[in-house]
């Protein structure tokens, strides 16, 4: 079902959030669905998966564009700091 974890990870956030009363299921269908049509056909599944989310997690303030944008980053640094072949931590993003 998922090629990658970080796929898998994805798909837990949304439902981790689904469950906790964050958005309903159709507010949540309905941010993947636009999502899935304004593109271009040629992004993958799970990469709408996460805009989506993205998308979702602004437009109910559970984290604004600032505050991803610094996720992403720390998660870019943690994969430039962790050999090949081991698991990407977001603390690897801290280390010198």
């Amino acid at each position: 079902m998922f090629s990658e974890p970080w796929e898998a990870q994805a798909f837990t956030l949304v439902i981790g959030l689904y469950e906790k009363g964050s958005f309903t299921w159709a507010e949540w269908a309905e941010v993947l669905s636009n999502t899935i049509h304004a593109d271009d056909g040629c992004t993958a599944y799970y990469e709408l998966w996460l805009t989506a989310l993205e998308t979702i997690v602004m437009q109910k303030a559970l984290a604004d564009k600032n505050e991803i944008l610094i996720r992403k980053t720390e998660w870019q640094a943690a994969l430039m700091a962790t050999p090949h072949g081991q698991p990407i931590e977001l603390q690897n993003a801290h280390k010198s």
